[in-house]
């Protein structure tokens, strides 16, 4: 036993090595985002100096192979300087030189990100989607990738829940663009015809897969969650935590279409939640009934005077969005008030 650990009882020195971890931790983040910061506007001059040459003398595309050439035997070691990279610095400045408010945020992701989302989207209301939700979410590069490919901007803006009655208005932003519209389990080995039990099941054994649909950022409670209420148990489906949002997140599958009674059911599971499980520091539990099928107007209904925070999803194995979906995205007006209510 050290001389430390002598004359302080354990716990005083677990809680004393936590906060110093946590202060390490946080400096090393600091630092990181630091660095990125400082690459990102390196790029962004590297393209910026490139377009200007370009535009101002009669160089070809050579002058970019030839410029490449030079900084790596100037500088040996050191990546990033390749022709293909200066190419995107080139396309990076020329994307968003125009945009003032992206041409700040890019800054805040990593540069793998922002090649991701230069490349992969066009609109510049999706990119400030993405690199909001990357800086928010700390998705990874596989993360994201993932994410654009399953069209999680349209799904989370189609998105149907009360959210607007039954949430307080700091919480409502981040917590609407956490639950999408619909969610792709294209990694599952399952028929057309299945049971809940069976959807449940192969959900579990793909828990990674799973979680890395819903969002990137839940952890796994407990598939049928014990509650207890009068005596008398009940069980929810899937029970997940949200750990950016902080707040229980209930899970129920129904292999058919949504019914409005199902409304009732979640409430009842929402309440019981927040009165014995949710911790003081916790935000309301919010509730996800995820169907087949549903009628967007049905649930427009049955959410209409529910108290308690639910959105109401559909489930696909494909990475198709219907087409007639398309056209039902908010204004652009209104999908900029919903991004800026993203905060860090």
């Amino acid at each position: 036993m050290s001389e430390i650990e002598k004359q302080n009882p354990i716990s005083d020195y677990a809680k004393l090595l936590a906060e110093v971890k946590s202060r390490v931790q946080s400096a090393q983040y600091a630092a990181l985002k630091a660095v990125n910061t400082e690459l990102v506007r390196l790029y962004w001059d590297i393209g910026r100096v490139i377009v200007e040459r370009q535009a101002g003398e009669t160089w070809g595309k050579a002058i970019v192979q030839q410029l490449a050439g030079d900084l790596q035997q100037e500088f040996p070691g050191v990546g990033g300087f390749s022709a293909s990279n200066l190419w995107r610095m080139k396309a990076f400045f020329e994307t968003y030189q125009g945009v003032e408010k992206l041409a700040l945020l890019v800054r805040e992701i990593g540069w793998s990100h922002n090649i991701v989302i230069m490349e992969r989207c066009s609109d510049p209301l999706e990119r400030e989607f993405y690199i909001r939700m990357t800086r928010k979410f700390g998705w990874s590069k596989n993360v994201l990738v993932h994410q654009i490919d399953n069209q999680s901007y349209e799904k989370s803006l189609l998105g149907q829940t009360n959210f607007d009655q039954a949430l307080a208005p700091e919480f409502r932003a981040q917590a609407k663009l956490a639950v999408k519209d619909e969610y792709t389990f294209d990694f599952l080995e399952l028929g057309e015809e299945h049971s809940e039990r069976e959807l449940e099941r192969a959900l579990i054994a793909r828990i990674e897969d799973f979680l890395r649909a819903m969002g990137g950022m839940f952890a796994f409670m407990g598939s049928q969650y014990r509650l207890e209420v009068d005596q008398k148990e009940y069980f929810i489906d899937l029970l997940l935590f949200h750990r950016r949002l902080r707040c229980l997140v209930a899970l129920e599958l129904k292999i058919g279409e949504f019914q409005p009674e199902f409304v009732g059911k979640m409430q009842f599971y929402l309440t019981a939640l927040d009165r014995q499980v949710r911790q003081d520091d916790e935000k309301p539990s919010i509730g996800i009934i995820l169907c087949k099928e549903k009628s967007r107007t049905i649930v427009e209904y049955a959410l209409h005077d529910a108290r308690k925070p639910i959105g109401v999803a559909t489930y696909e194995i494909t990475k198709t969005l219907p087409k007639e979906l398309r056209g039902q995205l908010p204004q652009p007006e209104e999908i900029s008030a919903l991004l800026e209510g993203i905060e860090e």
